[in-house]
Parts: structure tokens; sequence; C-alpha cells
């Protein structure tokens, strides 16, 4: 199961590179990831239905009970079935439907996996993750390439209902594994926690994921809307992929959660007023793709009631008529696409005449439609019949308004059945012929085959009861009081077959009164529309947004800074005040050294708050930074020290290059006695309380045992730091996520400082002129006698001379390559000494800041054909291909392994793997540091475009 999903993963990030040279072989290979899972399902098929369920466990933190399990049930099957079969068709059809399509390849298959994975996750936090995919790649597919405002703003809709009620569920999801004591989901519906307030909060928001991700009322707008997706897209997500995955989790948690109220009413509730208010509006609809995107959402509400129920033949009815939803509806779509490809059109009112020019596909929809009305002997008609059969039996209250509901939906299911064949295919009195043209028969077969497999899971019910019955007999689930029901094509004559029976007359005759049943729908109230609900909800919640961000967004920096402080005083202040925790003993000091570096940090933080000029504010910053990293050197932490200066010293200087900009001194203040007394008042009292909590945190005692392990077991990493084989090996998932993030925040603040430039950086403006000469250079005519006459660095030569220095250049021309050289060996010492990936990255970053400085140009300082993405980005792919090749040798991510070599010259050499993972980190740090120098660049240019560098205007800012 691993192993498939992380194929589905490789093919679709392969797909958009090979379809541009190879079509063809592209869609060929993203047909054959889906149909290799559906060959891998079969070959278990028969254990799984025998009672062996295979498992797979990848262990991420095994303490905090996170990791992912991989699990095959029936149902799981069933849907595994489901997911990849429909899914390969999809993808046969998308072969000739698209006319290039390898981002829509890539996408469909990564959706396949997502969705693989989602129903065969058995831990709720896995299958949360996998239910976020299969909304964000949705969002990609709905939107398509962004060339369409309609496509947006359904992309947007669907990411924000189905993403909102994603959230709501997490919650769930949090609370139900508190109340269960874990999170594997077999583990709680082999033993269901007992009935409780927080277990009932986790019910209603769960549910509230699963009515978002399946449509049901009021948060259906969604699906129709999407229908703007081209066919294969609304074919798989809409019909058997996406939408299955709310109705997937309720059938997955009602064995645990269905004596749980509010369960069992609000599914039954919501599930049958969706399925009646989503086939009343698919008759008013005109246009064939909407009219099946409506009879989708009252499918979705029947599945939703029937599997959520708790009753054994309520379940079998539910995996039934999920089966069978997959297959008609998605053939039905791609019949849409055919139509729509054959005669451009999907206007009812326009297709006249089209069952005669194309009698295999009307043949196939004929069948389709069939199975969708439940008519035998087509496997929609065995989930119809075990529908009513379980609802009639049904032992909880209100059953026969269950019955009234399914029976209601049905008869408008068959209405609109017949009013998609009408539309389609039949010939209209005073509406000319349609002319069509010839499709392509990759187009056609998917629809056939769907067609196909409708009826024979149909007629060979036994296979289909084989597959259904073993999840539907679980034991919390109530059994039918008439005794298990047999799946079969005749029960013989009762109540319910009466009763269907009636329903399909009902709705034949609602059919052939179309034209008043329009008229009644017109005259009638119009029922709430859950698109102007979602178009409202969102209108209000912008202007909210406004509102509030009116008042709190002030554009005051000390009211953001009294905010923050206030929180910090009345907060964990507060609290601290409450418990009033023992003070441990104070030590003033351990060692002489603290004194003077105490007195150093405290002088530069008053001289700071006093100072009016913006460098000399800064040299105090940098000042406390120093002394702050001579501090941790003083208590025995080098490597913290270490990375404390070489942090402080670039931001220092990123900070001064910013300042070049901005008038030298501050702005005067103005403030009001009261108010400088508040604030005086207010840094006061935080500062005490920030005090007493670092003094209360040293009080809480902690055992030793985890850091002499750490040092203790460091060689076993390659690694003789502890502090390093901490970040490369013990917590290397974290160090992971928080370079990520670093990469992240920093491609966002170089937007915001830079503006575009011309391809690979270079300022838009900025050109060399001919013999390396600038413009400024012969502004100012020839320099003094210390400008140097050589070059020593490429990338001064377009600097004004008079600003040029002989000092400078020199100094940059040897430091350089030393630095680089430094950067290296703290890179590989830090497995034994101070240093590391973060430190050597640093350090590197520094050597390419002093080129900047001397050549003022960040490009030539980067003299290479890379952009400073490309190595932040080859940085982190490194490190994340090292964290996950151990699973390639059967091991865990992130475990590093070690070799040793005897040369016969060299001696013994030593290799753990996780100096690739540190290397990873050394380039990430690096590009960060080469991206905001960019950034910085970019500004400085977009200055000079007001004043000649160095001009008088920059002067009067700088000193």
């Amino acid at each position: 199961m691993l192993t498939l999903l992380g194929v589905h993963l490789l093919v679709a990030l392969l797909l958009p590179l090979l379809a541009g040279r190879y079509r063809r072989a592209a869609w060929l290979l993203a047909v054959l990831v889906p149909l290799a899972a559906v060959v891998w399902a079969g070959l278990w098929t028969g254990r799984v239905l025998d009672g062996h369920v295979p498992q797979e466990t990848l262990s991420w933190a095994s303490v905090l009970q996170l990791e992912l399990v991989l699990r095959l049930d029936s149902l799981s099957l069933l849907m595994v079935f489901v997911i990849s079969g429909v899914g390969a068709l999809v993808l046969l059809y998308g072969s000739g439907y698209f006319a290039d399509g390898g981002r829509e390849a890539g996408l469909l298959v990564g959706f396949a996996g997502a969705m693989f994975g989602l129903v065969t996750a058995d831990h709720l936090i896995a299958l949360y993750i996998f239910w976020e995919l299969t909304s964000v790649i949705s969002f990609l597919l709905i939107a398509g390439r962004g060339q369409g405002v309609a496509n947006r703003k359904a992309a947007e809709q669907a990411l924000l209902t189905t993403a909102g009620g994603g959230l709501a569920m997490l919650f769930g999801f949090i609370l139900l594994g508190r109340e269960a004591g874990t999170y594997r989901i077999s583990q709680i519906v082999a033993d269901p926690p007992a009935a409780s307030g927080a277990l009932a909060v986790a019910v209603v928001l769960v549910l509230c994921g699963a009515f978002a991700k399946s449509a049901q009322a009021p948060l259906s707008a969604w699906l129709p809307a999407a229908m703007v997706a081209p066919t294969p897209i609304s074919a798989y997500l809409h019909a058997a992929a996406m939408v299955k995955a709310g109705v997937y989790l309720v059938a997955r948690l009602t064995p645990a959660l269905v004596d749980v109220q509010p369960w069992q009413p609000a599914v039954l509730a919501i599930g049958l007023l969706t399925m009646v208010l989503g086939a009343w509006r698919a008759m008013r609809q005109t246009d064939l793709k909407l009219l099946l995107a409506y009879g989708t959402v009252s499918e979705l509400g029947m599945l939703t009631a029937l599997l959520g129920a708790g009753g054994q033949t309520a379940m079998l009815a539910g995996e039934e008529m999920l089966l069978a939803h997959a297959c008609f509806k998605s053939a039905l779509f791609l019949t849409v696409g055919v139509l729509e490809r054959s005669t451009g059109t999907r206007e009812l009112h326009r297709l006249s005449g089209v069952g005669r020019s194309m009698p295999v596909v009307c043949g196939a929809a004929v069948l389709s439609v069939a199975s969708m009305a439940g008519l035998p002997p087509l496997v929609g008609y065995l989930g119809k019949e075990a529908a009513y059969e379980a609802m009639w039996h049904a032992d909880f209250a209100g059953r026969w308004w269950a019955v009234a509901g399914l029976a209601l939906g049905s008869a408008l299911t068959v209405a609109y059945c017949a009013r998609f064949l009408w539309g389609a295919f039949a010939v209209k009195p005073g509406v000319e012929r349609t002319p069509v043209e010839r499709v392509p028969a990759v187009l056609v077969w998917p629809v056939c085959v769907l067609t196909a497999a409708s009826l024979l899971l149909g007629v060979f019910y036994r296979v289909t009861g084989d597959l259904t019955v073993p999840y539907a007999r679980s034991e919390h689930l109530v059994p039918d009081p008439a005794g298990p029901y047999e799946v079969s094509l005749w029960h013989g004559v009762t109540g319910p077959l009466t009763l269907s029976a009636a329903m399909i007359v009902a709705g034949l005759l609602l059919h052939a009164g179309r034209v008043w049943v329009e008229g009644a729908q017109r005259r009638m109230p119009s029922l709430p529309d859950t698109q102007r609900g979602y178009e409202g909800t969102v209108n209000g919640l912008g202007r909210l947004a406004v509102w509030f961000t009116r008042h709190t967004q002030v554009g005051s920096l000390p009211v953001y800074l009294a905010v923050l402080l206030l929180t910090v005083i009345a907060v964990p202040g507060t609290m601290l005040l409450w418990y009033r925790p023992p003070l441990p003993d104070v030590t003033a000091w351990h060692s002489a050294v603290q004194v003077p570096l105490a007195v150093v940090i405290l002088a530069a933080a008053v001289a700071l708050v006093v100072t009016g000029h913006r460098l000399t504010a800064v040299l105090l910053v940098g000042v406390i930074g120093y002394g702050v990293a001579g501090l941790f050197l003083v208590q025995g932490a080098p490597d913290l020290a270490l990375t404390q200066f070489l942090v402080e010293t670039l931001t220092v200087v990123a900070v001064v290059l910013v300042l070049r900009r901005l008038p030298a001194d501050f702005s005067p203040l103005r403030t009001e006695p009261r108010s400088l007394w508040f604030r005086v008042a207010l840094a006061t009292v935080a500062g005490v309380c920030v005090a007493a909590l670092a003094v209360t945190a040293t009080a809480v005692r902690q055992s030793l045992q985890l850091p002499r392990e750490i040092i203790e077991r460091a060689p076993e990493t390659g690694a003789y730091n502890a502090v390093n084989a901490l970040l490369v090996d013990f917590r290397a998932l974290d160090t992971l996520g928080e370079i990520s993030v670093l990469l992240v925040t920093v491609i966002g603040a170089a937007a915001l400082l830079g503006r575009r430039g011309d391809g690979r950086g270079r300022p838009a403006g900025r050109r060399r002129r001919p013999g390396g000469r600038s413009r400024a250079a012969e502004r100012f005519g020839e320099a003094r006698w210390d400008v140097p006459r050589e070059m020593w660095l490429p990338e001064a030569l377009d600097v004004p001379r008079r600003e040029r220095s002989l000092l400078l250049e020199l100094v940059v021309r040897m430091l350089f390559p030393a630095v680089l050289v430094l950067s290296v060996y703290l890179l590989f010492a830090g497995h034994s000494r101070p240093g590391g990936g973060f430190a050597g990255g640093l350090v590197a970053g520094q050597a390419f800041v002093l080129r900047y400085l001397a050549g003022r140009s960040a490009e030539a300082a980067f003299p290479l054909p890379l952009t400073p993405r490309s190595v932040a980005g080859a940085g982190l792919v490194l490190a994340a291909v090292t964290a996950l090749v151990p699973l390639a040798a059967g091991g865990t991510p992130l475990s590093s392994a070690q070799w040793y070599w005897d040369v016969p010259v060299l001696g013994s050499l030593h290799l753990a793997t996780n100096v690739f993972f540190d290397l990873g980190v050394y380039l990430l740090v690096l590009g960060v540091c080469l991206k905001l120098l960019y950034a910085l660049d970019r500004v400085r240019d977009a200055g000079d475009t007001l004043a000649p560098y160095g001009g008088p205007a920059r002067r009067k800012a700088v000193t």
C-alpha cells in the first residue's frame, strides 16, 4: 500500500514533464497507475473477504500516536475498486478529451493517490491529511490553468467549503481520539468510546466535515458550481471520488458512533432532506451537466442517510448504491462530454434526434439511467430495493418519515432520469435535428465499460453481495428484525417492492406532466438558495474583516506593541499570580565573566531606548546580540553562541543596507505625558512579568536522563557533537520543517522587498556600459589616488570610481575564498565540533555579502548560472530525499547509516548519511541569504532611480 502511494506521487510529478514530448506515453502511464491499484486489490480480494486484513505502518512519532497506518478491509477494498477502477477509465477518456493535458493527467493521478490513502488510512490524523490533499488537488483541477473567472470562483468555493468543513472535522477527530484513547480507526470501531458531552461535540464536528465534502444541505452549492470543470474531472471528482469521501467517512464511523447523539438523527434528516431538495432542483435544469450535478447531490443525500442509519441492511444498501452510483453517474457525466464534443451544446432544449445519430452512446446512457432510476436487473435496483427494505423494517423512531422521504426522493429521481434521456436523445417537436460530429472511440469505450459494469454487477448479484456483505454484517450494526437481508434480484411481492414500483410510475407521470410541473415550480415560493447563502456568507465575512481591520490595524507600532505586552501580562502573568509556584534559589552568576557581559547588555539596552539615530540603534541591537552570544558561550553552549554571532552579524548588515533608504534620525517623539507614563509603566510591568516567568521556569525540575542519553547515543549517528546529532538525526523532522518554513518566509519577504527584474535577478535598468565604465563613473570623472586601477573584483568595475576602495577590494578578494573554505569546514566539522550546516550556510552567505559590499551588485557577487531559489530549493530537496531514502531499504525515515573505508594513504574514512541532510541545510541557508541579498539589491536599485548611489541625497540619509 505504501508502495502504491509512492508510485501515485512519483508518476503525478513526472507526467507534466513527460506529456510535453511524449503525450500518448504520458497518458498511458497515467492509466496504468490506477489500473495497477485495481489489479493489486483484485489479488487481495479473496483473503480480505475471508477476514484477513493486511496492514502497513510507517511510524512518525509513536509516542504522540502519530503514524501512517494503512489497512485494507472489505469497505476499503470496495472503495479502492471504485476509485481506481473509475479513475483508470476516466484517464483513458481524458487521453482523447484533452489536447495535451499533462497537468490534468498528473493532478488526476495525484488525486487518485490521495483518495487511495484516504480510504485505506487507519489513523484519524492520516485520514485528515489525505482529506485535505483531495481538497487542494480538486481546487487545482477545477480552477484549470487560471484563464476563466468562473473556474477560479468555483474552485475557491469548493476549497472554502470543503476545507472549512475539514477544519471542523479535525477538531472533532482530536476530541474523538482523546475520548477513545486512540486515533486508530479500527480500534475505535472495535471498542467504541462511552457516550459523553465531549463525544457528542466530536460527532457534530465530524459530521460537519463529512456533510461539506459530500455536498449535503445547506453546504451543497459548491458541487453544481464546480461543473465549470472539464467533463473528465467532473466525472471523477464529483461522481466517483471526492464526493465519496464524506459518505465513506460516515460509513467508516457509523459502527462506532451510531448510538451517540445526534449521529443517527442528523444523518437521516440531513441526508433525506438533501435527497429530496437535490432531485427537485434537478428537475428544473436545462443544462445536462447541471442536471446530473443536482442529481449527484440528491444521491449523496441518500447514501448519507443509508450509511449512517446504523442498520445492517441500511449499510448493505448504502454500499450497493455507492458502487452503483460510481458506475452510472461517471458514465453519464462522460456521456455529456461526448454529446458536448459532438454537438457543441449541453442544453437539452437545443438537442433533438441525437439518439438516432449516436445509437451506441444512447444505448449506454439508457442502461445507466435505468440503473440510476433503480430498474432491474441493474446494480442500482439492488441498492434501491435494499434501501426500501432497510427503512421499512427499521426500529428507530420516525421510520415512516424516513420511508416517505426515501419514496419521494426516488420518485423525483425517476422524473429527472427521464428528463435527462428526453433532453439528450429524444426527437423534440419544433426543434431542428442536431448535427452530430464523429467522436474518437476512446471517448465512447469508457462509457460502455462503466455501463457494462452496472449491468454485470446487477446480473451477477452474488459478486456484488460478496463485496458488500462482510462490512454490513458488523456486530456493532443493528441487524434487520426480519432476519439477514440477502442480495438478490427477487424477494417476492413485498410492501417495499410495491412502494418502489409505485414511485417509478409516479416519477414517469411527473415527467409526462413536466410542463405542469415546471409551471408549479415557478409559482411555488422559491426554496432557500444555497448558492446565495454561500455568497452572502462570504460577503458578510469580508465586511466583518474590513470592520475588524479598520478598528485594530491602526498603523501605529506602539499600539501593536502595547496590545502584545498587555496580552503577556493578562494571560501568563495572571496564571503566574493565580498559582504562585515556589521560586527557586537564584544564583547571581555562574562565572565572573557573566557580570561584565550583563552590564554591557543592559547598558546597550538603555542606550537603545534613548538614542535618536537609526544607525546607532542598529549597532546597539548588534551589541545586545553579541552580548547574549557571549553569555551562551560562557554557559557552555558554543554551537548556540556561534549561530547567534553569525545571525547577529548578518542581521546588522542587512538592516544597515535597508537604512540607506531611510532618514538618518528617528522622527521626533510627539507623545502626551500621560501616554508616555502609560508606556513606561506597561514596559516595566511586562519586563517584571517576563523576568518572573523566566525565573519560575527554572524551578521546573526536569530529569537529566534524556540529555545524557542524547550525549551517550550521539556516536550512533556518526556525530560526536550532541547538538548536531540532535538536529540532523534525533529531531531531524523538526529541522526539515523549520528550514521549509524559513524558505517560505524568505520568499515572502523577498517578494515584499523586491520587484521584478529581467530574469535571473538583475534589477531592471542596470546595465554595464562597454569598457566596464558606468555613467556614474563618467559623471564623476577620475578618482583619487587610493582608487584601485587594477581589476581586483570584476563586479567593482560597475561602481563609480570615486567610491571604489583599494583596501576593501583587496580584503574581499583575499577573504572571500577563505570564508567559503571556512563555511565548508564548519559544515563537515559540525559532526564533531561546533558548526554544522546552518552555521556553514550563514558563513557562506556572509562571504557573498562581502562581495556585494565591494561591488554593490548581488548578481555579480554570485556569478554562477544559478538563481538563489534554485540553490535553496536544491537544499530542501536534498534534505527531503535524504530523509526518505531509508524507506527504500526498509528502514524508517530520517534514520542514518555509517560506512568506514580503509584507504592506503588517507587511512580510515568515515561517512554518515546524515551529512547529506546537513548539506541540504547548508545549501538552503546559503540560498536564503542570496535571496535576501538580491531583494535588497532591487530595493537599492529602485532608490538609484531617484538619486545616484552615493549622491547627496544618499549620503545625507546615511551619515
